[in-house]
């Protein structure tokens, strides 16, 4: 058995997931200003370049703005956050999402999903269905949920390239952590072979090149997901 070198955490890394479990749970308001970086500094007995790193970087993932010469500001982070947000509130919250963050990603996925399905029976060849047949065996030999999980985004992501729009396979990435999250959450309540089927049934309308089909699948299994008999909230 290999062991792997264990990291621990760098200053301006704990100081970040503090500042974010503060926006958080509250206890740092939405519109609230910071302390300028000094006063940071000496309270959580870090060095300046910490806090200014870590600042930016809070900044990039939505949590705070910073206004020249006014201050620094915590943002609203569900309006001006991006993926990276959504990483830290799964974090926080235990790798959990909430029912209204289930919702919002399934919701997403319906339009996406559509898209990269039409594109792929306009353009995609028969052995390029073949290859996504491929891709749906895998879920069915997965021995866990995590392989299960896995080889599913593995059909939906070469779904996603054949569909010959270079921009969906990018969204499809950036949504990795939390669609993964959920397909071991539907494996978890319902099963993998219930995962292998409803993939089975949609690589099935592609393979009949019926978008009409594929795309009133993608609906009703989102929707059934969603508050249906396969819902996937706790």
């Amino acid at each position: 058995m290999e062991f792997t070198k264990i990291s621990a955490p760098s200053l301006r890394e704990l100081f970040v997931q503090q500042l974010e479990h503060m926006i958080l749970s509250g206890n740092l308001k939405i519109g609230e200003k910071l302390p300028p970086e000094r006063e940071l500094a000496q309270a959580m007995q870090v060095s300046r370049a910490v806090v200014n790193s870590g600042i930016a970087d809070l900044e990039r993932k939505g949590f705070l703005i910073i206004r020249p010469r006014v201050g620094t500001f915590v943002a609203d982070y569900r309006k001006n956050g991006n993926i990276e947000t959504l990483i830290s509130i799964m974090n926080y919250n235990g790798g959990r999402l909430k029912d209204d963050e289930i919702r919002s990603i399934l919701e997403v996925r319906v339009a996406l999903d559509t898209l990269a399905s039409r594109l792929c029976i306009e353009r995609a060849s028969a052995e390029d269905l073949d290859l996504l047949h491929e891709k749906v065996k895998l879920i069915l030999s997965a021995e866990t949920y995590d392989e299960a999980a896995n080889a599913a985004f593995s059909f939906q992501h070469t779904l996603a390239i054949l569909s010959g729009n270079s921009l969906i396979p990018l969204i499809f990435h950036s949504f990795k952590v939390p669609v993964l999250e959920l397909w071991r959450r539907f494996c978890s309540l319902h099963g993998i072979r219930l995962l292998y089927e409803n993939t089975y049934r949609h690589w099935n309308y592609l393979r009949n090149r019926d978008v009409e089909g594929v795309s009133d699948w993608i609906a009703h299994s989102m929707k059934e997901s969603i508050s249906g008999r396969l819902n996937i909230y706790y």
